[in-house]
């Protein structure tokens, strides 16, 4: 503010206040910085949101499935990181890892098949693998954000294997239906919460779950609970 800026300031809160020049001049120089800080958090946070949302371009585009898998793993961390980092478009980046394992599904080529086909299909069944358990990781209190409460969307996906034991089920929904699971395990049979269970559709029945899913046990221990002492009294 120039002095002539800072002149006309003191004339028109006089005016408008009946304070003196003394006490205008004051008050006007006590507003400047905070006006001058607000505006800094302001533009701090203008520039924030630009660098998260260049992060989710740039990560969402490396998840492609044009890209090798070492990219998209390496994708499937870094859209972790970002949803750990932005609160406000969490649920976003969660949709994303959810879409990702409702991709279009290739099953396993066989052992017949060559080489570079068998190495090409674990290698993109580990990426989406990983996107299991980094979402369990989020669920079970092992990373250091806890996504609980989100929505996660599995419906149609096709699952090979994957673990979800100790993820709490809360707050949020979470959708199996149309889901298939083949050629390997899914593990739910230690999950800490069912508060939220998952919604498997209609035909699903937990007594008689469909093959490759191991749902919770009575027998199950919790993680949430302590578990008995297996030491002998003296």
């Amino acid at each position: 503010m120039t002095n002539a800026d800072q002149k006309a300031a003191i004339r028109e809160r006089m005016a408008s206040t009946g304070e003196n020049y003394t006490t205008a001049k004051r008050a006007i120089e006590l507003a400047r910085p905070k006006a001058q800080s607000e505006q800094l958090d302001s533009t701090l946070a203008e520039q924030r949101t630009r660098t998260l949302n260049e992060r989710f371009d740039t990560v969402a585009e490396q998840l492609g499935s044009d890209k090798p898998p070492a990219v998209r793993l390496a994708a499937v961390y870094a859209m972790a990181g970002l949803a750990d980092d932005w609160q406000d478009h969490r649920q976003m980046c969660v949709d994303v890892l959810c879409a990702y394992l409702r991709m279009p599904y290739e099953p396993g080529p066989g052992d017949d098949a060559p080489v570079e086909k068998r190495l090409a299909f674990q290698a993109s069944r580990e990426v989406r693998h990983t996107v299991i358990r980094v979402i369990t990781a989020h669920l079970n209190g092992t990373a250091p954000v806890s996504w609980c409460g989100l929505n996660f969307d599995f419906a149609g996906a096709v699952f090979d294997g994957g673990d979800f034991r100790g993820a709490k089920f809360s707050g949020g929904t979470v959708n199996f239906v149309g889901a298939e699971f083949a050629g390997g395990t899914v593990n739910f049979s230690r999950v800490a919460s069912w508060t939220q269970p998952p919604d498997f559709g209609s035909g699903f029945d937990m007594s008689h779950p469909p093959a490759g899913v191991m749902p919770p046990t009575a027998t199950s221990p919790s993680p949430d609970k302590p578990q008995p002492s297996t030491r002998s009294k003296s």
